[in-house]
């Protein structure tokens, strides 16, 4: 991920200005003691020494402030969480799908065909919108139906709705499992709608799954919010971020869930992000 960017944000320049003076501060603790104990030991103050210790402590400051890729290794539970600018269905391990909880796969009229639910169609299964449904009601079986749209409704696609957070995985592919989520709620004009109540008990629920199914191996996730849940103007995607990392380490304490996830951000994206904050964020989740 670019570090450039966070050259612009305050948070870094901050940061510099208290880790220079820090030093500069130690240098100046470090004179007066040796002077104090060890009179006529340190020699005259002059340009060379000046230009010395404003070196020594630029240095200091822009090492301790210096951006770094955005990632956290926790001991207990064992796992880390990375922020990676990139494309989600290019990460190693599982991955998690947002869908709407009808798991309509119909696209571009019913899914946006930009959307993560869009690129497994075109992406994972190439076009084979048949093979993808089997899948998908082949897991969905085990789940109960809590309601179905009638003839009147007229709503294009598939009429079944299944409960928020209803989570199944699918596996296209050896050794890669496809967690598919219900976290909004399809409406007759096929529009999804997400609250982010039901975001948290949908991301409880995908981390069960995960849990069981998993087999410790890394998850990835997109940022969530933006696209079909229409919640972006209330939930950004720095907000997203540390919601899916805290929901993600509280269910991790309870048991753990894999050795890593992944919260992938489009590049277009990045820019809107202050990645200090993140970084700053994801250690304040380290147990006390």
């Amino acid at each position: 991920m670019s570090i450039a960017r966070d050259f612009t944000k305050r948070r870094f320049w901050a940061r510099f200005a208290t880790q220079t003076l820090a030093a500069v501060g130690f240098f100046a603790v470090f004179a007066g003691l040796t002077d104090a104990l060890f009179p006529d030991v340190l020699p005259p103050i002059g340009a060379f020494l000046i230009v010395a210790v404003s070196v020594i402590s630029i240095g200091y400051g822009l090492f301790q402030s210096w951006p770094r890729p955005v990632q956290q290794i926790y001991n207990s539970p064992n796992t880390e969480i990375h922020i990676v600018e990139g494309d989600l269905f290019e990460q190693a391990g599982n991955i998690v799908v947002g869908m709407t909880n009808t798991f309509d796969t119909e696209i571009p009229h019913i899914i946006d065909e930009n959307g993560v639910q869009a690129q497994l169609l075109t992406r994972v299964y190439r076009n084979d919108r048949a093979a993808l449904d089997r899948a998908l009601d082949a897991e969905l079986g085990a789940h109960p139906i809590i309601q179905r749209f009638t003839p009147d409704d007229r709503k294009p696609g598939k009429q079944n709705i299944y409960p928020l957070g209803t989570t199944i995985a699918i596996a296209p592919s050896v050794r890669k499992l496809y967690f598919c989520v219900a976290y909004t709620e399809m409406n007759v004009k096929c529009e999804a709608r997400g609250t982010i109540d039901g975001i948290w008990r949908s991301l409880n629920n995908v981390w069960d799954e995960v849990r069981a199914k998993g087999n410790g191996d890394p998850i990835s996730i997109a940022v969530i919010g933006g696209g079909q849940a229409r919640i972006s103007q209330y939930f950004p995607a720095q907000d997203s971020i540390r919601f899916i990392a805290l929901s993600y380490m509280f269910a991790s304490r309870k048991e753990k869930i894999s050795s890593r996830l992944n919260i992938v951000v489009e590049k277009r994206a990045v820019r809107n992000l202050d990645m200090l904050e993140l970084q700053a964020f994801l250690k304040s989740l380290r147990p006390s």
